[in-house]
This record gives C-alpha cells, sequence and structure tokens, in this order.
C-alpha cells in the first residue's frame, strides 16, 4: 500500500514542532513562515519513510526557506538508493508540486503511478500533475486513463469524478461530462452542488441536443494495401487482418480494432467508438492514435513472429481523408 500511517504521522509531528520553532519567522512575512514549516516536516518525514531512522524525522535547529529544497535532494538521492518505493515517489511529487517544479512533479508521479497502479489516490494526483505540466493544462490520454481506473477501483471517488468530468469537456464529450457530474450532487453540500450544477448546466448547452442517429460515424477510414506479391493462397484459412488505433506512447493494447478475413483486401476500413475494446476509454477519448495493420496467420490478437505488419502512422483526431497502410 502506498499509504503508510507512520510516515504520516511522522510528518504532523514534525511539522507541528517546526511551527513552533519558526514562530519567529512569521513577522518576516507569511509565505517564509508556510514554506519553513513544510520544509522542514517534509525533510523530516521523507528521510524517516527512506531511511527508517526515527532520529531522522527530527526537526533542525536551522530553518530556512532553501530547507524544502534541501529535503527534496534527500528525498531524490533516497529514491536513487530504493527507487520501488511508490509512497517515496508521491511525497517528491507533492514536495516539487509545492516549489512550483510543474515538470519535476509530473515526473515524479508518473513513477509513482507506474509502481502504484491499483491506487486511486496516487493516479488522481498524478493525472492533475501531469495536466498541470501540460502548457495547455489539458488531460492527455494518459492522465484520462489514469483517471477513469481511480474511478473504476473507487467509484465514489469526488476529485477523480470531477477531474474526469474537466477532461472529458476538454475533448467536446461535454453530455458525458454533465452526466458524470450529476453523480456527485448527492453527495456535495448545498453550497457545493449549486455551483456544480452551474457547470453541469454549462456542459449540457455546449452538448446541444441528443444525436437521433442510430450509429456514430467512423472516426477514421483506414485503407490497408497488401503486399504486392502476397498471394491469399498461400495463407492458411485462417487468416485475419487486424486494423488497429492504439494511443502514442501508450500500452500495446489498442483502443479501436477490427478483423476481416485476408480475402477482401485491399479494403477501406472505418475504425470508431464502436470498435473500441474498453468502452469507457472509446477511440473519440484520444486525441492522437497510431493506426497499423497486421495479417495473422493464426487469426489471433496476439503477434506471431511470422506475422506481417506495417509501420505505424501517427494520425490527430478526428481525421479527414484516408489514412494509407502499405504492408512492406
Amino acid at each position: 500500500m502506498v499509504t503508510h500511517w507512520l510516515p504520516m504521522v511522522a510528518a504532523m509531528a514534525a511539522a507541528l514542532l517546526a511551527a513552533v520553532v519558526l514562530w519567529p519567522l512569521r513577522q518576516q512575512g507569511r509565505r517564509s513562515f508556510v514554506l519553513g514549516v513544510v520544509a522542514l516536516g517534509v525533510a523530516g518525514a521523507c528521510l524517516y519513510l527512506l531511511v527508517g531512522n526515527p532520529r531522522a524525522a527530527q526537526v533542525q535547529p536551522v530553518p530556512s526557506v532553501a530547507t524544502l529544497r534541501d529535503g527534496v535532494e534527500a528525498l531524490q538521492q533516497a529514491l536513487q538508493r530504493d527507487p520501488q518505493r511508490a509512497d517515496g515517489w508521491a511525497l517528491l511529487g507533492r514536495s516539487q508540486a509545492e516549489l512550483g517544479n510543474a515538470a519535476a512533479a509530473a515526473d515524479a508521479f508518473n513513477r509513482a503511478a507506474a509502481l502504484a497502479p491499483d491506487e486511486p489516490g496516487v493516479l488522481v494526483e498524478a493525472a492533475q500533475a501531469r495536466a498541470q505540466a501540460d502548457p495547455g493544462k489539458q488531460f492527455d490520454d494518459t492522465a484520462l486513463a489514469w483517471l477513469q481506473r481511480a474511478r473504476t477501483l473507487s467509484p465514489d471517488a469526488e476529485r477523480a469524478s470531477w477531474l474526469l468530468g474537466i477532461a472529458l469537456r476538454q475533448r467536446g464529450r461535454n453530455a458525458e461530462a454533465a452526466d458524470l457530474w450529476s453523480t456527485l450532487l448527492p453527495r456535495l453540500e448545498p453550497g457545493a452542488a449549486q455551483a456544480l450544477q452551474a457547470q453541469i448546466a454549462i456542459a449540457r448547452e455546449a452538448a446541444g441536443p441528443p444525436s437521433d442517429s442510430p450509429a456514430a460515424a467512423p472516426l477514421l477510414q483506414v485503407r490497408v494495401h497488401l503486399p504486392a506479391s502476397l498471394k491469399a493462397s498461400d495463407w492458411p484459412a485462417s487468416t485475419q487482418v487486424f486494423v488497429l488505433a492504439r494511443a502514442v506512447g501508450g500500452p500495446p493494447m489498442p483502443v479501436a480494432a477490427r478483423k476481416l478475413p485476408l480475402a477482401g483486401f485491399p479494403a477501406t476500413v472505418g475504425l470508431g467508438d464502436g470498435d473500441s475494446p474498453m468502452p469507457t476509454a472509446p477511440l473519440s477519448a484520444h486525441r492522437e492514435v497510431e493506426v497499423l495493420a497486421r495479417i495473422s496467420r493464426s487469426g489471433s490478437a496476439n503477434r506471431s513472429e511470422d506475422d506481417l505488419q506495417t509501420t505505424p502512422v501517427k494520425v490527430s483526431l478526428p481525421h479527414d481523408g484516408v489514412v494509407e497502410l502499405q504492408f512492406p
């Protein structure tokens, strides 16, 4: 588990003692006082967490605004020795965010999320840190996937639902965002619920009237050209052609896939949300994908050594025109 009560107690104790020691700094301004308290608390807790020595959590008698940076450096050194500590990376991410280092915070939370993929709290923090580091403050596909998984692990996680709604609105999926935020209303205080209702109304207005069309149009049109030397008769009857779209820089599992017999090619294939293996992460949730095709002798979705595959083509969604794929 990422959350350990002992380091948290150490952090709170260190911060409390730091407040007493640093009280004279309040006359120099609130920022100096607060940073000093946080710095000593974080530094002591970090060292206790990763070194395991209770004496490391004791407040040192030389306070300064730079102490938080010193604590971050000590934490980074400790993580070099023990890099498998998800709680340490999460703590580093929070500390870097406190210092205003958005990119460093996102990097630290990336490590934490990779080590603790089943911790909804870490996934939510990691998604938010990733958006903060983005120049446009956008939740990318990875952040979106983290928020969706956090809600799967903890359906009542209010922060995950709120941020996921923002990510959906950024993608123009306003109706979904409104529906998601509506689930939060019964759990909020009247004032907060009223503020959220205003945001829901804005999202529903942006979504417009619901579409009566029976099926959504494909988001991608893909033209697959077979090798000139390929003869269908040379391949077994089980041979299938997979047309795939997968997240750029993401896992190999496709976000949309179609399987057709070899005899039907060359052909143009449409990919849409109906071809997404995970309804919670449809093709339309992605702003950019890699498109490729693979000929499988066995007809299996798992790639084999003797399969043929095209070079992936990166495209932005929605995509106009036809993506051309050519086998070598």
